[in-house]
């Protein structure tokens, strides 16, 4: 990949891999991929594919693919890689976009992230088998769900309104994330 001089202040970041768990990734492997990426203070949170680093600032663009060729160039494989400053998810998990609606008991909130934000109008909620698509604020998806027999519903039905770049985490995730 081009190296690109990355200018100001240090910053942390999270980065959320789609599809990692532990049977197809090793936290100690993704975690020196972001080192070799250049990354620092790089820790890997839960076994999902989390991964905290600092680095100068720069767009969050450039971060995904840089982290994503390090995965290609010592791992073989790439993750799809949404990132994201710790400052801005801070911002959401304190602003707690649930608190607003009334939710079923039982039910567990998740959080999608998009690389670009939704251009397109939804008429919200949307809400497919207990399932249901909150709201969107610029490139997160709010959901809440309540389980069941039928398994995720939730990812056919954000997978059927965003698509399939993106990447999802449980709202304990999130907050995981930004305590570490």
């Amino acid at each position: 990949m081009a190296s690109k001089k990355v200018m100001g202040p240090t910053r942390q970041y999270a980065a959320f891999l789609r599809g990692v768990m532990p049977t197809n990734a090793k936290m100690p492997q993704l975690k020196k991929c972001f080192e070799a990426a250049g990354f620092t203070d790089v820790r890997t949170v839960l076994g999902s594919g989390n991964v905290v680093f600092s680095t100068g600032a720069g767009p969050e663009e450039w971060l995904e693919r840089k982290a994503e060729a390090a995965m290609n160039e010592n791992l073989g494989r790439v993750f799809f890689t949404i990132v994201r400053a710790i400052d801005s998810l801070r911002a959401i998990v304190d602003s707690n976009p649930y608190a607003s609606f009334r939710l079923p008991p039982g039910s567990k909130q998740v959080v999608t992230f998009l690389r670009k934000a939704q251009s397109a109008k939804l008429s919200l909620p949307i809400e497919v088998d207990g399932a249901r698509i909150l709201c969107v604020k610029d490139r997160e998806v709010f959901i809440s769900y309540v389980p069941s027999p039928r398994g995720a519903v939730f990812m056919t039905v954000i997978e059927k309104t965003f698509g399939k770049d993106l990447t999802t985490r449980t709202w304990d995730t999130v907050k995981r994330v930004v305590a570490a």
